[in-house]
């Protein structure tokens, strides 16, 4: 029996239109109700790795924080943590906190960790940040030659101040002191100490007052090299002991305490920012298990803890205004 060519054309539409059919019924059309999820999946609840593995929206995460937080190592430890954890990628901009907080100021990172109180406050105060969290503390320290040429050792933090400005007037040569010059949290805490100590060597420039404008881990090095005297944070110092011939000579006086804060850039202001990254990130540092990692830093290889967690704590518990 011969088939005309129409009736072959007819046939190939017919198959073709069943097919369309049948694939209709495995795929959920635009609109239509998804189809009955199988019990077993249903019921479970995602996991921080399959939370992790899904990724946030935005994955991209800056962070401003200050040099010793990465001099110290501490970073190394927490950034990767929280990265496998919350699926964020964190960029790290390591400066110091003044440079940290404009940053901030101008959009230029998502959330902050830095250590300058005053400098915060009147950050959040100004609307640039959305919430502030207290993480952690360690104390600052001053350190130099074992040989002690300004004799500090056993001076309050004043009187040491003092005895170093003494000395370097008399002989620039035997006494230098090294300052960050940076608007790090640790050159303000630095320059409220000459304050305090009623001198001002940032604005007359002594010979023996030398400015690096670095971070923490360059100026130890500069201070190692020259045989001066340094403000440090306690952590950037014990990270970098071993290559120093720097001896700690002023602890434990109160106004050397070394406070750290979590802020998140408010999105009202810029509404670029990766609030729900940042979010996140305040969220982890403050979290139990965050804050476990945190208090046992440095115990392993130092033998004492290089940072103290605080978030379970106040300003007010630390003595801050």
């Amino acid at each position: 029996m011969k088939i005309t060519r129409s009736i072959l054309i007819s046939l190939t539409l017919i198959l073709a239109f069943a097919l369309a059919a049948c694939g209709s019924a495995l795929t959920a059309q635009p609109g239509a109700a998804p189809s009955a999820i199988p019990a077993t999946v249903a019921a479970a609840e995602p996991t921080a790795t399959t939370a992790a593995a899904a990724g946030p929206a935005n994955s991209d995460l800056i962070m401003a924080t200050t040099t010793s937080t990465q001099d110290s190592g501490l970073l190394d430890v927490l950034i990767p943590l929280f990265e496998k954890q919350s699926g964020y990628i964190v960029k790290t901009i390591a400066v110091g906190s003044g440079a940290a907080i404009q940053m901030g100021q101008e959009g230029n990172a998502d959330v902050l960790l830095v250590h300058s109180p005053a400098a915060e406050k009147k950050f959040m105060s100004a609307g640039w940040g959305k919430e502030r969290a207290l993480i952690m503390h360690n104390d600052f320290i001053v350190v130099g030659p074992s040989s002690d040429p300004a004799g500090i050792k056993g001076k309050s933090a004043a009187e040491a101040f003092q005895a170093i400005a003494k000395a370097g007037d008399a002989d620039s040569s035997k006494v230098l002191f090294i300052a960050r010059a940076d608007k790090s949290g640790t050159s303000v805490k630095e320059l409220d100490l000459w304050k305090k100590a009623g001198i001002d060597p940032a604005t007359t420039k002594p010979g023996w007052y030398i400015e690096t404008g670095q971070g923490m881990g360059a100026s130890l090095i500069i201070a190692s090299e020259k045989g001066g005297y340094t403000l440090t944070d306690r952590a950037t110092y014990l990270a970098n002991k071993d290559k120093l011939q720097l001896d700690i000579l002023l602890e434990g006086d109160n106004s050397l305490l070394n406070v750290y804060h979590v802020i998140t850039v408010d999105p009202a202001k810029w509404p670029k920012v990766n609030y729900a990254g940042a979010l996140t990130f305040l969220k982890f540092m403050t979290d139990p298990a965050t804050q476990d990692v945190i208090g046992k830093f440095g115990v392993e290889k130092f033998g004492q803890n290089l940072f103290f967690p605080d978030a379970t704590k106040t300003d007010a518990d630390l003595g801050l205004n």
